[in-house]
């Protein structure tokens, strides 16, 4: 029979003041011998009265507050090792047991884990220090406590000097997993670390994260407080706020298991060892040590509820450390479970897809704003930190997106209705080119068709009018390199041909009717029709194979607007683009000085004024193209090119052939043979004249110059005899080039037909 012996000193509060100091035995709460001896350590009371001294004196001051719960515990252990003792399981060997009332106070803890560590078959204070404690026996074999991690660890780094084992029941801070600090600590409890991650995931789980934390002031509080903050922090939940609280507070309608106590004792040697490896079952469950030394028990999850005045504590699920999982018991605690996501707990409202947080002034992460994503960027789940963005060169999104889209591929397509409208008039101007040559054609051998240079000449100019036309065909549709290439190579070539001879009539314009012999001369050897065209149109053809071999036009995407890709036409080389162009704009310019010069020349026959208006209408249409062109951006860019195409072909076409294809059919009369001679008598007589003309004002100028005014009847004579020299000067003039102009006339006539 087991001796239960209850010191009524320390539970009794009328001897405090009788007996202000208490020795060691004062705090055996309950011993009976054995030959296998266990030690206990239990808070049986709250804590130690203060002392009024200060500094303090060494001595161990009265306790206070007794506590029932951690009473029955220290009961639950004495009737274990009873039951043990009272079985057949350790024949022959008693258990006995030295069960300590901390007081919940290390120093006493540390004076009772001194009479622990006293040697076998001496007084309890007697304790022998040596290098070496593997011979040593101790009195005490094994302890079961302390309870508070705080006192424990007090305790350990004691009973580490034997390697005594040492079980507790409720010590769950972190740090004791640590076998280096404590080797021969175990406990039946988890760590705090799958608390505080257990806490952690319930947390998660209900979608808080705006929370308040409450720790005890001591290691235990301390410790799980910090590691829970970490775990929390790493889930984005916030604390509001952090309360430490007096350390060892009791609360007695807080109902506590009594945990288990062991089920075998066994032999005094290598019990550390064996401790370790043990494995019990309890109604169904297995129970073993880590290798940190911490039980493989969970957690329960429970919820307290006032219901009618009265807190009722509610078992809602288990905690699996293993798969880190909470096993919910039945259908009703699972609703419970859900309604925990119902309770809010968050410093901000949520940010719904679309939208990411924007922290505002305040420390904590949780609290924050939420503003929109801007245009190319998304968000696709909620409280997201920060908006992703979409592929540029691919995607876009609006703002407040929660997805990228495909940009879409665009160019000048034949369904436009700019491009139609453009491809109806390249087509007129087609059918303008077949028409011409067809009444040219039924028109030969009239005036007008030969004035024009001939057949040939005209069919050359009305293939080229006709190419210009065609090549805005290859500026609409999807670009490809083909048609990159083709485009610009035929309306340079082309419309450099169409210019060559344009430039070649006016040329032959101005020689056949200018009657100057030096500029006649000149005229004669620099007209060589044949030579003037290749050499002017082989110069383009240089330049455009040029940049075709080392700079071609190619296919490329556009990704600079922000939702479309333009697919266009790179034009490889500008400097080769705009050589182009000024070599054409050069012979259109030399073109129109030869025009010019000749635009006074016979009216019916004359194309020099239509080719300067031609001319001019060119150069208005390409000057305004550059800056155009410079500045228009998307799909619509080739439009503003095949516009100013079509409208210097236009203008080329309709002042170089719509005045003939007037006088062929509407006036026929001026398109014979004879009337065409007559006018051209006509002009050289009227040349002739102004010529005349300008010679003898030019002598009638200098005349009166030279005389004198003496008196008015010698002005009178000076005058009739001036009049005279210029009657006689105007005649022989009229002599000189009629004879002349009938030299000329024929020549003329012959070379102009």
């Amino acid at each position: 029979m087991a001796l239960l012996i209850i010191p009524m000193t320390c539970f009794g509060s009328t001897l405090a003041t009788s007996q202000p100091c208490q020795t060691p035995d004062d705090f055996v709460a309950a011993t009976s011998p054995g030959h296998i001896m266990i030690g206990g350590l239990f808070a049986i009371h709250e804590k130690m009265l203060s002392s009024e001294d200060y500094p303090r004196r060494p001595e161990i001051q009265k306790c206070v507050g007794f506590e029932i719960s951690i009473f029955l515990q220290a009961l639950a252990m004495i009737h274990s090792i009873e039951m043990i003792n009272n079985s057949p399981l350790l024949s022959g060997v008693t258990l006995g047991y030295e069960i300590y009332d901390t007081c919940t106070e290390a120093t006493v803890a540390m004076a009772a884990a001194l009479r622990f560590l006293s040697k076998l078959s001496c007084s309890r204070e007697t304790m022998e220090f040596m290098c070496d404690h593997s011979s040593y026996m101790p009195r005490v074999k094994a302890v079961i406590g302390a309870g508070y991690s705080e006192i424990t660890m007090a305790v350990s780094r004691m009973l580490n000097l034997q390697l005594m084992p040492q079980v507790s029941y409720e010590s769950t801070a972190e740090i004791l997993s640590d076998k280096i600090r404590f080797p021969s600590f175990l406990r039946t409890v988890p760590s705090d670390f799958y608390q505080t991650k257990a806490m952690a995931h319930l947390i998660q789980k209900s979608g808080w994260n705006w929370i308040g934390i409450i720790a005890t002031d001591d290691d235990y509080g301390r410790l799980a407080l910090n590691t829970f903050a970490v775990q929390i922090t790493a889930n984005n939940v916030c604390i509001a706020f952090k309360e430490v609280l007096p350390a060892f507070l009791s609360d007695n309608t807080i109902e506590i298991r009594i945990n288990e106590t062991l089920e075998k004792i066994i032999a005094e040697a290598q019990l550390l060892d064996v401790l370790k490896n043990v494995t019990f079952t309890d109604e169904g469950n297995s129970f073993h040590f880590d290798a940190h030394g911490d039980m493989n028990t969970g957690y329960d999850i429970v919820l307290w509820k006032e219901i009618n005045g009265h807190m009722t504590i509610t078992k809602m699920a288990q905690y699996d450390l293993k798969n880190d999982v909470f096993i919910i018991m039945d259908q009703e605690t699972k609703n419970e479970f859900r309604n925990l996501k119902q309770i809010q707990s968050k410093c901000s409202k949520e940010c719904s897809p679309g939208q990411m947080k924007k922290t505002t002034r305040s420390q904590h992460i949780c609290c924050y704003e939420c503003v929109n994503c801007p245009e190319n960027h998304y968000s696709n789940q909620t409280d997201m930190d920060h908006c992703l963005l979409c592929n540029n060169e691919t995607h876009w999104a609006p703002v407040r997106s929660t997805r990228c889209f495909e940009k879409e591929v665009e160019y000048l397509n034949w369904n436009d209705s700019l491009a139609i409208l453009l491809l109806a008039l390249s087509l007129l101007g087609i059918l303008f080119v077949l028409a011409i040559g067809i009444i040219f054609t039924r028109n030969l051998n009239t005036p007008v068709v030969k004035s024009s240079g001939g057949l040939l000449v005209c069919y050359v100019i009305l293939l080229c009018h006709f190419l210009n036309f065609a090549s805005t065909g290859f500026f609409i549709g999807e670009p490809q390199d083909f048609t990159c290439k083709t485009r610009q190579t035929l309306f340079g070539v082309s419309f450099t041909l169409c210019i060559s001879c344009i430039l070649m009539k006016s040329l032959k314009i101005l020689l056949a009717f200018n009657f100057d012999p030096k500029l006649q001369n000149f005229l004669k050897c620099l007209y060589k029709p044949i030579l003037i065209i290749f050499t002017c149109t082989g110069i383009q053809v240089v330049i455009c194979t040029i940049w075709l071999i080392f700079a071609a036009p190619a296919v490329e995407e556009n990704i600079s607007l922000p939702r479309v890709i333009i697919l266009e036409c790179e034009e490889g080389s500008v400097l080769a683009f705009g050589t182009m162009l000024g070599y054409i704009a050069i012979l259109a310019f030399i073109c129109f000085i030869f025009a010019f010069k000749g635009r006074k020349l016979p009216e019916h026959y004359n194309e020099a004024k239509f080719i300067t208006f031609g001319m001019l209408i060119y150069f208005i249409a390409w000057i305004t193209f550059i800056p155009v062109y410079a500045t228009t951006f998307g799909k619509y860019l080739p439009a503003v090119e095949i516009i100013v195409i079509l409208i210097s072909n236009y203008g080329i076409l309709c002042c170089t052939f719509f005045p003939k294809c007037y006088v062929i059919l509407c006036k026929q009369e001026t398109n014979t043979k004879s009337a065409f001679l007559k006018m051209i008598y006509s002009y050289s007589s009227h040349a002739a004249s102004s010529l005349a003309i300008s010679h003898v004002s030019l002598d009638s100028t200098n005349s009166s110059i030279t005389m004198t005014d003496p008196s008015s009847g010698g002005r009178s004579a000076a005058w009739q005899e001036g009049k005279d020299l210029q009657a006689q000067a105007f005649a022989h003039i009229c002599r000189e080039n009629a004879t002349r102009v009938s030299k000329i006339l024929p020549r003329k006539r012959i070379s102009s037909i």
